[in-house]
């Protein structure tokens, strides 16, 4: 049950969805990290890989069956409310008309980062968990469109850093300190509701299914020549 409001702050962002943004982010940045450094790293490089798709999938299911601030319906809107917010007309609490189009570019980013991670190798001896079934020639091009997608991961992630401190500097607003307590300070509106317990089971075990999917556990083992043979060299 979410605090209620007391008139001087509303209560907007949930405790899964803090976690989700807090893990996401340190998990974001030690992957960067260790696929910089290389080596043994890759190893860490693919778990917080698998580790980053499940985030992405337990927020978007949360997208669904989470509290009001935390769901797509509330705070995803069309060209109409865009306007309106870019003329200073819009109100309301979490998710800013523009600011949705930020949270659905950085998830579709991650999305498709995470995947095609799942498919690469670094010519040397990483392959992803799911390289067995793509082989060589299309690990090779996934592999391309996953560095790719680093820069333009990297783009979104300087928008949206820009973007709080745009809202720190010229609006007087921080964005950082609701993301931490779930409370919007000095803006009224109704508290968030939803999201309890059992919605949260269900979005962690859809989350979990699909890392252990992804993990390549159900994949039958490579096959090995018999010992004292090799394999024919064609």
């Amino acid at each position: 049950m979410a605090p209620a409001s007391d008139g001087m702050r509303a209560y907007v962002w949930d405790l899964p969805t803090r976690l989700f943004h807090w893990l996401l982010v340190i998990c974001v940045v030690a992957a960067f990290v260790t696929a910089k450094i290389g080596g043994g790293w890759m190893v860490w490089h693919g778990r917080l890989g698998l580790a980053i798709l499940g985030l992405v999938v337990f927020r978007i299911v949360w997208g669904f069956v989470g509290s009001t601030y935390a769901r797509f319906a509330t705070f995803v809107r069309g060209p109409v409310a865009i306007r309106a917010y870019l003329a200073g007309k819009w109100q309301g609490l979490g998710h800013n008309p523009l600011g949705a189009l930020s949270v659905l570019a950085l998830l579709g980013c991650l999305a498709l980062q995470a995947g095609t991670g799942l498919f690469a190798n670094d010519d040397i001896a990483f392959e992803g968990y799911l390289y067995p079934l793509v082989g060589s020639a299309l690990s090779t091009r996934l592999t391309g469109i996953h560095q790719l997608l680093e820069k333009g991961l990297l783009f979104l992630v300087t928008l949206h850093i820009g973007a709080i401190v745009f809202y720190a500097r010229v609006k007087q607003q921080n964005l950082v300190k609701p993301m931490l307590t779930g409370w919007a300070e000095g803006q009224s509106g109704e508290s968030a509701r939803g999201g309890g317990i059992a919605a949260f089971i269900v979005g962690l075990l859809i989350a979990l299914a699909a890392v252990w999917a992804a993990s390549g556990v159900w994949l039958p083992p490579p096959t090995t020549a018999p010992a004292g043979q090799t394999a024919p060299d064609f």
